[in-house]
């Protein structure tokens, strides 16, 4: 097992190229281990380098209604009235504490993606 650091994108590039090789090994052999070493590697590089940030809160909330087939009036129990659940979705109003919690125990909406926006 020869790995090094993953010091930029031509080392990371080189990683994917010689983990294509031993991805398939069998578990408990040495190109497993050699695998599983790269693995950590390239994730961390990319975490460090290409981070993905949680989405916003309104497209966190379109996502989880495109998922569960809901209507803005399916929000109401969580937000408010039909013209409070509008103007949200509309970018017009920012979520209160109170939303951003009813939204996260009643639609499971992580915390992180209900507050990216709150600077």
């Amino acid at each position: 097992m020869n790995i090094k650091p993953i010091r930029n994108d031509d080392d990371l590039h080189a990683a994917f190229l010689h983990l294509e090789h031993v991805f398939q090994a069998e578990v408990g052999s040495a190109e497993a281990d050699e695998m599983e070493v790269l693995v950590t590697l390239i994730e961390a590089y990319e975490n460090k380098h290409y981070p993905i940030s949680p989405p916003g809160a309104i497209n966190a909330i379109r996502f989880r209604m495109d998922q569960q087939a809901l209507t803005p009036s399916d929000l109401e129990p969580y937000i408010g009235s039909s013209g409070r659940v509008s103007e949200i979705l509309n970018y017009k109003r920012p979520l209160s504490i109170r939303m951003v919690k009813r939204l996260h125990d009643g639609l499971h909406i992580p915390y992180e993606s209900l507050l990216a926006d709150v600077a």
